[in-house]
């Protein structure tokens, strides 16, 4: 599947050369930006039909508290690592509105939400995870790689109905020391009790990405937009 690289200020886009029927937005995590998972676009071996667009946003540029206040791309604050410290509900839901305009766009250029998968690593995976089970129009798939759920006390009340039945795929290193695998198999268990299909991949790694795991992505994206 060939694509043309587009840069914008706020996102990085690879834009397939056939007219798009689909869409994947991706969140980076802390301190990187919208370049970081392009590379991993070729490896998944996506067929050239139905065409894919992937739109990897940038985070805005904020102080990190963790980080003793230094600027960077970040999608919310981190004052410490606990729940507590990453609970940064004004950043988390300023971001989620970013991502919704990103899926709003993606809708207005002729893209059903049901095309959608809203995926994301680690800040941005919880920014998706967020923002995807509120959504109020049924999206293809969520994806949250090495992530965890925020805002989970708010959650139960603002579940969206028309995402009940949207798949999530969960992926985590069992060796992480950044968010700890169980953070997200918290995640996983509070969100299958609600009644989600959460599939779950664990990986010997940190926080990071495994050829593995862009198989199991791979996978899953078939299932969502390709063969859907």
């Amino acid at each position: 599947m060939s694509h043309r690289l587009e840069e914008t200020a706020d996102a990085v886009v690879l834009a397939p050369a056939a007219e798009a029927a689909a869409s994947v937005i991706w969140l980076h995590g802390l301190g990187a930006d919208g370049h970081d998972f392009v590379p991993i676009v070729p490896e998944l071996g996506l067929p050239a039909s139905p065409a894919i667009r992937f739109v990897f946003p940038h985070a805005p540029v904020r102080p990190v508290t963790l980080n003793m206040g230094m600027r960077m791309r970040a999608w919310y604050d981190i004052r410490t690592l606990t729940a507590e410290g990453r609970a940064d509900e004004e950043g988390i839901r300023a971001s989620t509105a970013l991502l919704v305009r990103y899926i709003q766009r993606e809708r207005a250029a002729g893209i059903p939400s049901q095309k959608i998968v809203v995926a994301g690593f680690s800040q941005g995976g919880a920014v998706a995870l967020h923002a995807g089970l509120r959504h109020p129009e049924p999206l293809a798939g969520i994806l949250g790689l090495s992530t965890y759920l925020p805002l989970q006390a708010t959650l139960a009340g603002e579940l969206s109905e028309a995402n009940r039945a949207t798949p999530i795929l969960m992926c985590h290193g069992l060796y992480d020391p950044v968010l700890p695998a169980g953070l997200g198999a918290m995640a996983r268990d509070w969100l299958r009790t609600q009644g989600y299909a959460v599939e779950w991949h664990e990986y010997p790694m940190q926080h990071q990405v495994c050829l593995p795991e862009i198989e199991d992505i791979a996978t899953f994206l078939r299932c969502r937009v390709v063969d859907s």
